[in-house]
């Protein structure tokens, strides 16, 4: 990682920028879309079926293409142009919701679709990340990625809380109708607003093999892999632990997963407004460290108010100490490939994370919700600690 003493961006600076504007936008509209998407598609299955099992099933299936888009789809990222392909994403997510909503299909087309057209949602995504580097260079990318963070953290519990309001008014077809309406006024903002940059590079053969092929080349450099892996493994352990919530604190949790969110942005902005780009990147570590300290206090067995504040202090480091990581990751990763490797950053962290929560439960139903917690704290910290050499800034 570069330490060079640079003057820290602002948000304002950041904002000023009207290719961030639109890129903001559409991606808050993204995130709180898929939440009401899949939200409606839970209640749609459930009304047709009457089974909680697919019900929740349905709602999970969002998550589950990451892994395969991931694996075998990301050089998309880099051999077509970054504008095209998040407008495609757009357009792709107003097919889907409407036929969804209107179209009458059974139930195993239903969940066939959205399970076919979200393989590609880590390209999207893919596209949108890596082209901040080029819009916002140097520490003003770092803090757009956080500004991305705390939006996604946002967006999600307000596209929960306005996918119930919607539902409520309009059922399941009618929110359906609405997130395919939100997508397609994204895609006439993306269409209007930024620039038609050209693709990365042209790859080699097909997209499967190109994409395994960079994957493995990404992995095999040790200096992304260990920027991977410090992106991947303590952040997911605590996500882990965040699932235990509501089987530790019953009808509470939802107040303490709220406070787990407000940790979230207050970690991002306190760090990312007011850490220079230098002392970010030396925070790294200790913050990643101290992001499972919080989490021995579980062994303590605390009430709703003090799990609610340990929650709160976990998430703070936790998504603060990866701020630290953006401009070495940059730097580490040949232009030509960086969209797959912003894909795979991203989809890894996806995988880790429902991972990690499994991991926990499973470790929760051998012992007890707090102890699972509490081991989810130790092993955050010793994955820390093992990548300690990613997670400390090479002076320069």
């Amino acid at each position: 990682m570069t330490t060079t003493q640079e003057r820290a961006a602002t948000y304002g600076e950041v904002f000023a920028s009207r290719e961030f504007r639109v890129l903001f936008g559409s991606f808050t509209l993204l995130v709180a879309g898929d939440q009401v998407k899949m939200l409606a598609l839970a209640a749609l299955v459930y009304a047709r079926t009457g089974s909680p099992g697919l019900s929740a099933a349905a709602y999970m299936l969002g998550f589950l293409p990451y892994v395969v888009g991931g694996t075998f789809l990301l050089s998309l990222a880099d051999r077509i142009r970054p504008r095209a392909l998040m407008i495609a994403g757009e357009l792709v997510r107003v097919a889907t919701c409407l036929l969804l909503a209107f179209a009458g299909l059974p139930v195993w087309a239903m969940l066939a679709l959205v399970l076919v057209t979200g393989l590609f949602s880590p390209v999207f995504m893919a596209a949108r990340t890596a082209l901040l580097p080029d819009l916002l260079p140097g520490d003003a990318f770092v803090l757009a990625r956080s500004v991305l963070s705390m939006t996604s953290a946002g967006a999600q519990i307000g596209g929960l809380a306005v996918g119930g309001g919607v539902l409520a008014a309009a059922g399941p077809a009618g929110a359906l109708a609405v997130t395919a309406g939100l997508s397609a006024v994204a895609a006439l903002v993306l269409r209007t607003g930024l620039p038609d940059l050209p693709a990365r590079g042209a790859g080699e053969g097909g997209a499967v093999r190109e994409t395994l092929r960079v994957n493995r080349s990404l992995l095999a450099d040790s200096r992304v892999r260990g920027l991977l892996l410090a992106q991947w493994l303590p952040v997911s352990f605590v996500t882990g632990a965040e699932a235990m919530l509501v089987p530790y604190l019953g009808g509470t949790a939802g107040i303490a997963l709220a406070a787990a969110s407000l940790g979230m942005a207050a970690g991002n902005l306190a760090v990312g407004r007011f850490a220079s780009p230098p002392v970010r990147e030396r925070l790294a570590l200790p913050l990643a460290v101290l992001s499972g300290v919080p989490l021995l206090g579980f062994a303590l067995q605390p009430g709703f108010a003090w799990a609610a504040l340990l929650a709160l202090l976990a998430t703070v480091g936790s998504a603060s100490y990866q701020l630290g990581l953006q401009r070495g990751f940059v730097a580490a990763v040949p232009e030509p490939v960086r969209g797959q490797a912003f894909g795979l950053a991203g989809a890894g962290a996806m995988t880790g994370q429902a991972a990690g929560a499994a991991l926990v439960g499973l470790a929760a139903e051998l012992t007890a919700p707090h102890l699972a917690i509490v081991l989810a704290g130790a092993v955050t910290i010793g994955c820390s600690l093992a990548l300690h050499r990613s997670l400390r800034p090479e002076l320069s």
